[in-house]
């Protein structure tokens, strides 16, 4: 602490020296929050401010600074002092612009103001100015794992960018699965016919690049490390292992379609009942001419079945629609018409979908004189006539269609890998000596993708329906291994265009991914961030909450069965900060003394001068900018709340909930981002595990006999400052109806 030289600056711009008494804010930071600089300016953020703090830095030996001023989400490249610890009091929308004028309002308004100065002031006190990690991860190769049409867009991409490749696909050539298609779905001008596969081309494209070295007949045998320095073990078909060091990983594994014969009422399995890969088969076979039956006859009418075990209701077949398969439909059913224009083709459907320019398409059929009927199939009967029973959804009746061919549009399943619930379950049972899971967890690890050595297990955690996790709204690419991107319809279901597109973004993620590792960054999405966590080992009670609760597998165990943290994978969530029971974990610039010193720095008041207080927690991601956004809206709140920004509602340790209550306060809030199957959570378990822990906090209040109300969690979108305004109010008249904290006076 000798060395270290703490400044408070205040901006007296955009209204707030007109509101607010900066003089008094000045005596508050020197006083109360012991700064040995203190200024004020009309207009902190311009060039001549910038350069007094900067001058200050170097001429004054100022360590650490309180900036009193605007959200730290705002004119955060004009505040960045890479030599110092930075704090943000937030003055302008946080006070000025939340709080209703008038005289009224006028003290409230400035204790409020006082107190984010306070907590500004004691927040830096306990800041560290993170040195980055000394271990730089160097590789920048990238792995893609797959040889599809996603697997070499995303490694033309990545070298096309100047990054070396390393290409693993499991068959003897490159293309995947569009190998097997006549023609693709057009995706260019002006969309009105098929168009070739281009899958030859980007194949030689691949091979002749000398940036990327292709493993074919290859599986991954191990795959160990983090960003910037995985270590790959590349099995061949003959039993040589190639170890390939990399940087970071692109999954893109693709699909397999779902199996006809799991639907028996729809004809699979049955004579001239076929899904659309076997129909891509037939028409291969047929080069252009009439396309024939497996049985040699040449087919004069077919029928398409849309949603063959798709968008299924009743949890026994696929629940979610594959996106590209009515499209694939209506190319298909010009094959037909291309080759024979009196083949009765017809479209049955329940909804169309054809996004993008697929309506041109659409109509491009119904000019060859495609067939489209809105109906529900019941029923498929092969044979050599075959029959599909189905509801007419125009007219409400059930109608029977003949047919010589029935193609069945059945969707794509996820090629993810082992499913990391059902791995978990295995091994502990595995671990308790139970022979048949031995064999079990073995016969899982060889149907993996990755084989991980992550103590989590050898693939990427799955979404929903089997899909590789992924923050589908914020982070489309990024999964919970860090370093470790999904692309194509191994991700979500897609078509050709969409999976080349997602393989381009995937492939740039990695690029970020070694470029963040060797400058000793975090991950997406603090980019910036320099920190990463340390733990008071002499403290550590081994619980283990850290390792099991971490997202993203970056925390294994030593020898001494202590947490060792893996750096490049950890994201800076904090997660593992709020699951310690010990409070041992922290980063230097983010712990529970940084947050703990701003819930206890606010001047809490007494329960006869009707003036409660509310702290809120408020995730950065999303709530706080809501927050921001209601005081940028002008949208007005109570201002006896009290707002402290955190990394991820999963980095709340329920001390700062104790300590809070211990201080009386009157309420907190809680806001993180939605939990669930469509979480929106940046850090994707984050919100989720709050929440568990606080609904445990129960008993806390009983033991204090307060009102399980004065503790409450809420979802909160980024798009909500009108709601979150709402919320606050109405909390805090819930507050003054149940009355003051019985804590007051005892912290």
């Amino acid at each position: 602490m000798a060395d270290n030289k703490f400044a408070a600056y205040i901006c007296s711009g955009c209204g707030i020296g007109d509101v607010l008494d900066v003089k008094s804010l000045e005596k508050i930071a020197q006083k109360e929050g012991k700064m040995a600089v203190v200024k004020n300016h009309s207009f902190l953020c311009n060039a001549e401010g910038v350069q007094m703090i900067r001058d200050d830095i170097a001429n004054d030996g100022v360590t650490h600074l309180c900036i009193a001023a605007c959200s730290r989400r705002a004119k955060a490249e004009a505040f960045s002092f890479p030599t110092a610890a930075v704090s943000r009091a937030n003055l302008r929308e946080g006070v000025l612009w939340v709080v209703a004028e008038g005289s009224d309002h006028d003290e409230v308004r400035q204790e409020m103001a006082e107190d984010y100065v306070r907590m500004g002031c004691a927040e830096v006190k306990k800041m560290k100015v993170p040195a980055g990690n000394p271990n730089k991860a160097e590789n920048k190769r990238i792995l893609v794992v797959g040889g599809g049409m996603s697997g070499m867009t995303a490694a033309l991409a990545a070298a096309d960018a100047g990054y070396d490749v390393v290409l693993v696909e499991k068959t003897g050539s490159l293309g995947g699965f569009a190998r097997n298609l006549v023609k693709r779905v057009p995706f260019n001008a002006p969309h009105a016919e098929a168009q070739p596969t281009g899958v030859e081309e980007l194949a030689a494209q691949v091979a002749g690049n000398p940036g990327i070295t292709v493993h074919l007949n290859s599986t991954l045998a191990e795959t160990a490390g983090s960003p910037g320095r995985f270590l790959a073990k590349v099995a061949q078909e003959s039993g040589a292992v190639t170890e390939e060091a990399v940087g970071a990983i692109v999954q893109a594994t693709g699909f397999t379609t779902y199996d006809i014969a799991k639907l028996p009422e729809l004809g699979g399995g049955q004579a001239n009942v076929v899904d659309q890969a076997g129909l891509e088969a037939l028409a291969k076979a047929a080069n252009g001419g009439a396309i024939k039956r497996a049985d040699g006859k040449i087919v004069s009418s077919v029928v398409f079945v849309q949603c063959a075990g798709q968008r299924d209701e009743t949890g026994t077949h696929l629940p979610y629609c594959s996106g590209h398969c009515c499209a694939t439909s209506i190319k298909q059913a010009m094959y037909f018409k291309d080759a024979n224009p009196d083949v009765d083709t017809v479209v049955m459907y329940q909804d169309l979908r054809v996004p993008g320019m697929g309506e041109d398409f659409y109509r491009s059929a119904q000019k060859k004189g495609v067939l489209f009927t809105k109906g529900k199939a019941s029923r498929v009967a092969g044979g050599d006539t075959c029959k599909v029973t189905f509801r007419d959804l125009i007219l409400d009746e059930e109608n029977t269609v003949d047919a010589d061919l029935v193609v069945l549009a059945t969707g794509q399943v996820p090629s993810a890998g082992v499913d990391l619930d059902a791995w978990s379950a295995v091994v502990t049972k595995a671990e308790g000596g139970d022979e048949a899971a031995k064999a079990q967890r073995e016969e899982m690890r060889s149907t993996s993708v990755l084989k991980l050595t992550y103590r989590q297990g050898p693939d990427m955690p799955q979404f929903k329906h089997g899909f590789a996790d992924s923050h589908f709204i914020c982070f489309p690419y990024e999964t919970r291994r860090t370093g470790i991107y999904a692309a194509g319809p191994v991700r979500r279901p897609m078509d050709m265009f969409q999976a080349q597109e997602d393989a381009t973004g995937a492939a740039l993620k990695a690029i970020q991914a070694v470029e963040n590792a060797s400058a000793g960054r975090a991950a997406h999405p603090r980019a910036w961030d320099l920190s990463f966590p340390s733990a008071r080992l002499e403290g550590c009670t081994q619980c283990k909450r850290c390792t099991v609760e971490c997202p993203f597998g970056a925390i294994d165990e030593d020898e001494r069965r202590f947490p060792l943290f893996n750096e490049q994978r950890c994201r800076r969530c904090g997660t593992c900060m709020g699951a310690c029971p010990v409070r041992v974990i922290s980063f230097e610039n983010y712990s529970c003394d940084t947050v703990g010193s701003q819930i206890k720095a606010v001047n809490v008041p007494d329960e006869f001068e009707e003036k409660p207080r509310v702290l809120i927690l408020a995730c950065e991601n999303d709530a706080y900018p809501a927050l921001d956004m209601a005081g940028l809206q002008r949208h007005v709140y109570s201002a006896f709340v009290r707002a402290i920004p955190v990394r991820c509602l999963g980095s709340v340790n329920t001390i700062w909930i104790t300590d809070a209550l211990n201080s009386g306060y009157d309420g907190i809030m809680l806001m993180g981002c939605k939990k669930g199957d469509d979480y929106q959570c940046h850090f994707v378990k984050g919100s989720e595990m709050a929440y568990y822990r606080m609904s445990k906090i129960d008993d806390t209040l009983k033991q204090l006999g307060l009102e399980p109300e004065r503790v409450a969690t809420h979802e909160v979108a980024i798009t909500d400052n009108v709601r979150v305004a709402r919320m606050i109010n109405d909390y805090v008249a819930q507050l003054q109806d149940i009355g003051p904290s019985p804590m007051k006076g005892f912290g």
